[in-house]
């Protein structure tokens, strides 16, 4: 199941394809401002997504999880390396790769299907298409009934279900995912992972999903990428070789337990590697 440790991984390695999306010596380093030093965020990354496949990026805070996000969505650009989108390089946003943020980021004046509806009147595609299209996806996350809702008359998982309703019917080919589900309660966000589980597999959606919370990364990924201690580099790559959608009852195979303690002891061990480091240094 462990994929690699310490090492990049892509898919040319892995059944010689090239991924949809593949990061090719990707590094980061923000500069110096008002007296402070320039921060190291990124160490070289280098791996591949394949269409379809999910990801779920693990690791301590400030590792440069969100720094690689906002880099593939074209928000950042990288001091180094390039980011490949269909072997092209991606230097400015997409409209095939939808962004879902930490918060719902709803316009509170706006019911939840016109905050749906939101991304096609920037992009000027707005049709009876698209009303169509919103309207079914609503009915997909259990929102139908909420269309003309406004935002503050929705619970917190109800909200991240309209942000979620609003990047699918942007039909992106990829979906990144900042820790969108971190402020909800655990019933509510386990009823999350299912949904986004089976909605991604159906759609045949390519995911880039940020989180801390291992239990989750494991029930989401097709692999989970684990990053070390900032400057963020790839620790280790374990693949999660279980059928999709999955299930709660995943939760309860001793395999799912496994495979969390594996995503563990690659983060344990490089904290251990990151704070000697630091020792050698002083």
């Amino acid at each position: 199941m462990l994929n690699a440790i310490g090492g990049p991984t892509s898919l040319d390695e892995r059944g010689g394809q090239s991924g949809l999306v593949e990061y090719d010596n990707v590094t980061m380093t923000y500069p110096s401002t008002r007296g402070r030093r320039a921060l190291r965020a990124l160490e070289p990354v280098n791996f591949s997504i394949d269409r379809g496949e999910f990801i779920c990026l693990v690791g301590p805070s400030g590792c440069g999880k969100t720094t690689l996000l906002k880099i593939t969505a074209a928000l950042l650009s990288p001091t180094q390396g390039t980011v490949l989108f269909k072997d092209s390089p991606l230097t400015a946003p997409s409209r095939s790769i939808g962004v879902m943020f930490q918060k719902p980021v709803l316009l509170p004046w706006r019911t939840v299907e016109k905050n749906a509806y939101l991304p096609a009147e920037i992009a000027g595609t707005m049709s009876s298409t698209v009303v169509e299209r919103v309207a079914r996806v609503l009915d997909m996350v259990g929102l139908h009934e909420f269309a003309t809702a406004l935002p503050d008359h929705l619970s917190g998982g109800m909200q991240q279900r309209a942000a979620l309703a609003r990047t699918l019917a942007y039909e992106p080919e990829v979906m990144l995912m900042d820790e969108p589900f971190g402020a909800l309660d655990e019933f509510t966000r386990e009823t999350m992972n299912l949904e986004l589980s089976q909605l991604t597999h159906q759609a045949g959606i390519t995911s880039l999903f940020v989180t801390h919370n291992i239990p989750e990364a494991v029930f989401l990924a097709d692999r989970v990428v684990v990053m070390s201690p900032r400057p963020g580099r790839i620790s280790g790559i374990i693949e999660v070789p279980f059928p999709k959608p999955r299930s709660v009852d995943f939760m309860r195979d001793p395999a799912f337990t496994e495979l969390t303690f594996e995503v563990r002891s690659i983060l344990a061990e490089a904290e251990e590697k990151s704070a000697r480091a630091q020792e050698e240094q002083t």
